[in-house]
């Protein structure tokens, strides 16, 4: 790994570091193009080319594209030769912890978001060709203290960060000098950000995170160009507002609903879907009656205005912190022998669901996990059909469990098989609840808390889901004690890959579910995979600890 180049000085070892992209850059361009090497040329990513499903040589997004599918049309590694997938290079990243982020590959080049640090990386080799140094903050709390960053959003020739204390930057690609810096979530220092930003015509969209610290929840659009600000949406409604009376007094300004991972969006439809967080106070509910929108919903919204179109709540009145920040899935496909345009989101409360995006209509629900005791079912309109199970002084057991039945790590969507594929966890745990604390700044807003239920057990397992059917086609269970995050991502060779719960990346048939192949990284996996192509050689990479690693064939 080459020396760290630091954004304010030694301006002669940044010029021969971009001479030197230049000169390894000029290597990638294909025959019959035009051999222009300059990286201006290079990296410049229109917003057409976002508009482009599925991935293939590019990976321009968190999801690859807009659809959130993290289906890769590439056909080099299939189901007959990824046995043979063999380590090309990793790349170490000094400051990270635990790594969350999927890299962006644009013509060859790798952007890999890590704490406050971009690096722009040979995406062949892992040479570093520049690096955008930013200090963490300190007396950050909860999420934010842990300095998470899910990677970067790219638009022309500009690369956009999501800082730890709510910073979005703006950085130049081919150098990594930063062009500005606005600061999105002032007003209180409970705020923080974990997610990747995403980039829709010429706004880029950010979120915070925050959700069990006594924050208001928001959606917010900013200019591409200049960094000024476009819209914002609250997600939580303040006094007189639709939805409004879950939240009396003060308590909109710390109800949570915070918007902590990315979304997704239908140009033809020209709608945003994100997801939103629990209230807050957690797990006590007698603060805030009613269902406490727009917590645990996924909000359609206009890009253009930040106007919301529709809304659907998983859960209403969480008491369980079951957010809702799971990817919303895009896809058009024949529901009940009717072409529909829907949206399917594998929900943290265990149930996986199935909407028209078109206007949010309520198609069905199916549990995925056995572990499943605060609801019984849900009903014809989407709601759910409570157990009377709900936290208490003494403590209650409840299921899913706080890490709820899955989580923030990828789903993905093989059009081939029409299968969706998201990895679940049953557990159970023991939930209190007490009278909460007032907020204050630099503490979280939880109303007590959950511990694991004496004796029980944790297993991850792999599901593969026809959305077309309602039914579950195959079920993979996983060795280990359930503490990954690892997400999936599907290939047109026929592969799903993802972070399994033993270190390793795995290989599964995306038919059948048969084991293929697997990698030790030697740290557990909090991160989901890609994958890319440079001057035909297809390539599939992920986090894992503080490494970046990347396969390919011999």
């Amino acid at each position: 790994m080459m020396r760290e180049v630091s954004r304010t000085g030694a301006s002669l070892q940044r010029i021969l570091s971009i001479a030197a992209m230049c000169v390894g850059l000029s290597m990638f361009v294909t025959a019959g193009q035009k051999t222009d090497t300059s990286i201006s040329t290079l990296i410049d990513v229109r917003p057409d080319e976002l508009l482009a499903q599925p991935v293939g040589a590019n990976w321009l997004s968190y999801n690859g594209d807009y659809s959130g599918r993290r289906y890769s049309k590439l056909t080099q590694i299939d189901r007959s030769n990824v046995a043979q997938l063999r380590a090309q290079w990793v790349f170490h990243a000094s400051r990270a912890d635990d790594m969350e982020v999927t890299p962006q590959v644009v013509n060859g080049v790798m952007f890999v978001g890590v704490q406050n640090d971009v690096f722009a990386l040979d995406a062949r080799t892992g040479r570093e060709i520049w690096h955008y140094s930013r200090s963490i903050t300190e007396g950050l709390i909860d999420d934010a203290s842990q300095h998470h960053n899910r990677g970067v959003g790219i638009w022309h020739s500009r690369v956009y960060l999501e800082t730890d204390n709510a910073h979005l930057l703006c950085l130049d690609a081919r150098s990594g000098h930063l062009l500005w810096d606005t600061p999105y979530a002032e007003g209180n220092r409970n705020y923080g950000a974990t997610s990747a930003p995403l980039v829709v015509k010429d706004k880029v969209l950010v979120g915070t995170s925050g959700g069990d610290d006594g924050v208001r929840g928001f959606l917010a659009a900013f200019d591409a160009q200049t960094g000024k600000l476009v819209w914002r949406f609250w997600t939580i409604p303040g006094p007189g507002e639709p939805g409004s009376s879950s939240w009396p007094g003060n308590l909109y300004l710390h109800g949570g609903g915070t918007t902590w991972m990315p979304g997704t969006y239908d140009p033809e439809l020209n709608t945003i879907y994100w997801g939103t967080s629990n209230p807050s106070p957690d797990f006590n509910g007698d603060p805030r009656p009613g269902d406490d929108l727009y917590t645990d919903c996924v909000l359609a919204i206009d890009p253009d205005s930040g106007k919301l179109k529709w809304h659907f709540q998983f859960t209403p009145h969480d008491l369980y912190d079951y957010d809702a920040t799971e990817t919303p899935v895009l896809l058009d496909a024949k529901y009940k022998g009717e072409a529909r345009k829907l949206l399917v989101e594998a929900n943290r409360n265990g149930y996986v669901y199935v909407l028209d995006r078109t206007d949010g209509k309520f198609l069905s629900a199916s549990p995925f996990v056995e572990k499943l005791n605060w609801a019984k079912g849900i009903d014809s309109q989407g709601r759910p059909i409570r157990s009377g199970v709900q936290p208490t002084s003494e403590g209650s057991i409840v299921c899913p469990g706080f890490a709820g039945a899955t989580n923030w790590y990828s789903p993905a969507y093989n059009p081939d098989t029409h299968l969706m594929y998201f990895l679940a966890l049953e557990e159970c745990g023991t939930f209190f609840s007490k009278t909460p604390e007032r907020f204050a700044e630099g503490q979280t807003y939880y109303a007590t808390g959950v511990r694991h239920s004496p004796g029980g057990t944790r297993q991850k397992i792999l599901i593969a889901y026809n959305v077309e059917s309602g039914e579950f086609a195959w079920r993979y269970p996983q060795a280990g004690q359930g503490h990954s995050s690892g997400g999936v991502m599907t290939t047109a060779g026929g592969v799903i890959f993802f972070g399994d719960d033993q270190q390793s990346l795995e290989a599964v048939d995306a038919a059948t579910g048969a084991p293929l192949w697997h990698f030790g990284a030697g740290q557990s996996i909090h991160a989901s995979p890609m994958s890319y192509e440079v001057n035909g050689k297809q390539y599939v990479a992920i986090a894992a600890g503080t490494d970046l690693f990347t396969f390919a064939l011999p």
